[in-house]
């Protein structure tokens, strides 16, 4: 993914979910994939899909227990 599409990631994003605080992040030594971020905390991970010739991008959000306590 270059430069540009981060962006667009990004700015889709934080559309979607109504949050300017939302960074979509390069990769050290990825191309396929991107770290969300919102601030300094990390919440998940963009990979690209590119089989077939059809482009799209998965988001994979992990939640864990102990956060569902707060």
């Amino acid at each position: 993914m270059d430069k540009t599409e981060l962006l667009k990631l990004q700015d889709y994003l934080r559309r979607l979910y109504g949050n300017a605080q939302i960074r979509v992040v390069a990769r050290p030594k990825k191309t396929d994939s991107a770290e969300v971020m919102i601030g300094d905390e990390f919440i998940g991970i963009i990979s690209l899909d590119d089989e077939d010739g059809d482009r799209s991008f998965v988001f994979t959000m992990s939640i864990l227990e102990d956060d569902l306590a707060d």
